[in-house]
């Protein structure tokens, strides 16, 4: 257990939109370090996006994140030698949090060329409730629904 809680850090927010969410977003996109060629990636679907829907790209990727975020989720939890599958609210912090890390592993699953039209293709998948982030959302709503018998146990 710790002392105190963890201080929660500042973000600053990116250059171009200056919005803290989308510094978050290219924080999970980085790897090795890489700010900047993250940045690229986020800006290009962004600008993907914006040229296929001819919307703004910045509210569809809004709107995408919005609609696979979860907002329950099951959670493991003994009870006399028996292991039970606990549905319980999830709070706003880590629902962006697990809609940010969906987002970006199912587009790294997909079949595009770049990093960037991967992106842009499944945020675009998203924001219209389809593609494999939204069906994972779903399928954790399921499974929450599910196992609603359980949730008196409940810590």
């Amino acid at each position: 257990m710790r002392k105190t809680k963890a201080k929660k850090r500042l973000r600053i927010p990116d250059p171009k939109f200056n919005d803290i969410l989308v510094t978050r977003f290219v924080n999970s996109l980085m790897e090795h370090g890489k700010k900047s060629i993250a940045y690229k990636i986020f800006y290009e679907a962004l600008d993907t996006i914006q040229g296929k829907m001819n919307q703004d790209g910045l509210e569809i990727w809004k709107k995408a994140l919005g609609n696979v975020s979860p907002s329950v989720e099951v959670r493991s939890r003994r009870v006399g030698g028996a292991t039970f599958q606990i549905p319980q609210e999830i709070r706003p912090e880590r629902r962006t949090a697990m809609g940010i890390k969906w987002l970006i592993e199912y587009s790294k699953a997909r079949n595009e060329k770049s990093m960037g039209q991967k992106l842009a293709a499944e945020i675009m998948a998203a924001s219209k409730e389809e593609g494999a982030a939204f069906k994972k959302k779903e399928d954790v709503h399921k499974m929450a629904e599910a196992n609603k018998a359980y949730s008196h146990f409940r810590l």
